[in-house]
């Protein structure tokens, strides 16, 4: 894990690096969305692949499941977070492998003795990264979908997700629409997210 600090920040970034290459172009453009926050906001940066985290085994009806050191770093990293960013290039129409198992651990990390990790994310701000081949972006609502009802679960923020054109190497840099969305990304509005079921119901109330 890398971090870049500053001084006298409300907000604290956590970047999650979800694709199977490094420097890979999701990464690039979370990489430019960060280099125009404020100075003084803390940035932290963990790369999937280079953590030996063991695949998530549901441990909900057994007693006394405990973290390895990995997954409690890990867990604690992204509790101490105000915003945590999902870099994940498509695969699929959805996240990549390593990022949903960054995530299916979120499932352990309630369960854990004594967790509050749903209380500790509550009031968070949860955002998406994403590159693609496709031109039309529409093809990751699967993604966005799965962010969101994420956020919507723990009572979180949802930012949206930052989406970009790219498959070779590098190619994020052409994409010069999503590069001036970047610049910008992280100041939009970020709405408490709710489920569809929630919406509707706040609609007919």
């Amino acid at each position: 894990m890398t971090t870049d600090t500053g001084s006298g920040a409300d907000r604290s970034f956590l970047f999650v690096l979800g694709s199977s290459r490094s420097d890979g172009n999701s990464e690039l453009l979370a990489r430019e969305a960060a280099a125009h926050l404020p100075a003084g906001v803390p940035r932290r940066w963990v790369d999937l692949n280079r953590l030996d985290l063991p695949d998530f085994q549901d441990g909900r009806h057994e007693d006394g499941h405990r973290l390895g050191e990995v997954e409690e770093e890990l867990r604690r990293a992204t509790v101490e977070a105000t915003d945590v960013v999902i870099v994940s290039p498509l695969y699929w129409y959805t996240l990549s492998a390593q990022t949903k198992r960054y995530l299916d651990h979120w499932s352990g990390w309630l369960n854990v003795p004594d967790s509050d990790f749903k209380e500790r994310m509550a009031g968070g701000t949860l955002w998406g990264v994403t590159a693609m081949a496709h031109d039309e972006h529409v093809v990751a609502d699967g993604l966005t979908t799965a962010l969101h009802h994420s956020a919507a679960y723990l009572r979180m923020r949802f930012g949206g997700v930052l989406t970009g054109t790219a498959s070779r190497p590098g190619r994020i840099r052409a994409d010069e629409a999503a590069l001036t969305r970047a610049r910008t990304f992280f100041q939009r509005d970020a709405p408490l997210a709710l489920f569809p079921y929630e919406e509707t119901a706040g609609l007919a109330v």
